[in-house]
């Protein structure tokens, strides 16, 4: 096998939330390009119906699934609907997530415990689903976990954001320790991708300073992303698991700055 070939998906399943759009859709374009099927989940039909049109625009089948990842019953659908149609689970991708900055003392503890929801316990809860399956169909697999800078490097407003991919960065690292050898677990440690969540609150002012203060001198693209996505669930990184990969452009620090609570 070739250096490229290392990089295929062939024959491979991948599920993947949050895939209507942003960077769960482009990991989802990405793997199909290499040659995997692929499961859709998000809320959305529509958003998810325009994912589904580019995977299989590669030759690839796209199993379009609505799920809301806060409702146990609804992810538990999701892996049956999966392995239903495709006998098999080779790759999950957890990446539905997020939270917007918010000053601590504005934060209920409601809305703190929702963002934990979010972003760490939702993945915890479809890993425990499909472990099992992937074990037993694939004899084992790679899971994708997108966590961010924010999860790594302190800033103002991201008490509930920055605490909660934290933990999920080492969720990660945990799972990796627990599966191993026959279910790699990694995560990408998102910086300042453009995605639609971020369009709004950029302006040219305010992506001008982000830029600035960051080492690459750009922001990064939902393709640089996707395009680490296809490594760690790759033969390619057969010998890499409990790793949190930065692709951030370089940042050791958030490069947007928030006010203090008594600024």
């Amino acid at each position: 096998m070739g250096i490229l070939d290392q990089f295929r998906l062939d024959n491979k399943v991948a599920l993947i939330t949050g895939a209507g759009r942003g960077i769960g859709a482009a990991i989802a374009k990405a793997y199909a390009e290499v040659g995997a099927d692929v499961v859709l989940a998000a809320r959305t039909e529509e958003q998810l119906k325009e994912t589904a049109a580019a995977v299989e625009a590669f030759g690839q089948k796209a199993l379009i699934v609505v799920t809301d990842v806060m409702q146990q019953d609804q992810l538990e659908a999701l892996v049956d609907k999966t392995m239903e149609t495709f006998g098999r689970i080779d790759i999950l991708v957890n990446n539905a997530g997020g939270f917007p900055p918010k000053p601590m003392l504005k934060t209920s503890i409601e809305e703190f415990n929702g963002a934990f929801q979010f972003n760490v316990t939702t993945a915890f809860a479809l890993s425990k689903l499909v472990i099992p399956k992937m074990v037993d169909s694939a004899g084992g697999g790679s899971i994708l976990n997108i966590s961010s800078i924010a999860g790594q490097e302190t800033s103002s407003l991201f008490t509930a954001y920055g605490t909660a991919k934290s933990a999920l960065s080492f969720l990660t690292r945990e799972m990796a320790q627990e599966f191993a050898p026959k279910v790699r677990v990694n995560a990408i440690a998102v910086g300042s991708t453009r995605t639609e969540a971020l369009k709004t609150v950029l302006n040219d002012e305010i992506e001008q300073a982000m830029v600035d203060l960051t080492p690459m001198g750009r922001l990064g693209e939902v393709e640089d992303i996707a395009t680490c996505a296809v490594y760690l669930a790759s033969p390619a990184a057969s010998y890499l698991t409990g790793d949190i990969i930065g692709v951030n452009g370089g940042l050791n620090a958030l490069n947007m700055k928030m006010p203090r609570a008594f600024d």
